[in-house]
């Protein structure tokens, strides 16, 4: 098994998808990943961290602790105080369109927690912010630690282009508290949200994340969750000079050049 493991880092060190390998100061083994290419030239990070191991792949440490707003990554904060604060009462119940055309089609109608995280409803939940309202808010994106905690841009507005900020580092500790449900939100609503999030079930995988894009000048792109295999766990989070879709599409192929996903 040991030269089986070997043999593959060889490999991945030939690729130039992986290179130095060596210890972070919280004790995690990381290795750098050659991967700028996939970025085609844009700046951006990458964070994929094995849960039982703590190992880490990394590209682009230095931005990787750089914070940014959250965009629609924030949707999973928001959906767990909603549940929590009682502001939504499962994933089915269901908020009215208020007849307003917005960018998106799928945008108008009417959507549940879940139907709005599928969709990335930006309406939905900032009726759902306005119904958890500022003060249970700001006491709850302080317990979970989310960023820089700051929720001054406005109630129904602020992790978007506003004041809240997250490092992709942050963003994969806060997704390892979610998957391990060591998060201050009972453990029922946890797996609502995990449940949720779920983008992709394959036969050796199950792959859960929410993307998130910067839609004023499409110039910040966000894809952040985790990946469940046989094997283990892994968290992740991307961001980029680009949109979460393209974010999205990185971190996939990343995962593939892994061999964590084929």
């Amino acid at each position: 098994m040991k030269i089986k493991s070997l043999c593959f880092i060889l490999v991945l060190l030939v690729s130039g998808s992986v290179s130095t390998i060596h210890a972070s100061a919280s004790g995690h083994k990381v290795k750098e990943l050659q991967i700028g290419e996939s970025f085609g030239g844009v700046d951006g990070t990458m964070i994929i961290q094995n849960l039982k191991t703590d190992k880490e792949y990394i590209y682009n440490k230095k931005r990787s602790t750089t914070r940014y707003t959250p965009e629609s990554t924030f949707k999973v904060a928001n959906a767990l105080i909603g549940l929590q604060t009682k502001a939504v009462s499962d994933e089915y119940e269901v908020k009215r369109w208020d007849g307003v055309t917005r960018e998106f089609e799928d945008w108008n109608r009417d959507h549940s927690l879940a139907s709005g995280m599928r969709y990335s409803v930006i309406w939905f939940y900032q009726e759902l912010a306005r119904d958890i309202g500022a003060q249970n808010m700001q006491e709850y994106v302080n317990m979970i630690h989310y960023g820089n905690r700051d929720i001054s841009g406005g109630i129904d507005h602020f992790w978007l282009d506003s004041s809240l900020h997250i490092s992709a580092k942050e963003q994969v500790h806060f997704i390892e508290k979610l998957v391990d449900e060591k998060l201050p939100i009972d453990k029922q609503h946890m797996r609502t949200v995990k449940r949720i999030m779920i983008n992709e079930e394959a036969d050796d995988y199950v792959l859960h994340g929410k993307t998130g894009t910067r839609l004023s000048d499409m110039g910040l792109g966000w894809y952040v969750g985790y990946i469940e295999t046989d094997k283990g766990k892994w968290a992740f989070a991307t961001n980029l000079d680009g949109s979460g879709s393209t974010a999205k599409a990185i971190t996939l192929e990343a995962l593939k050049e892994l061999e964590i996903i084929k």
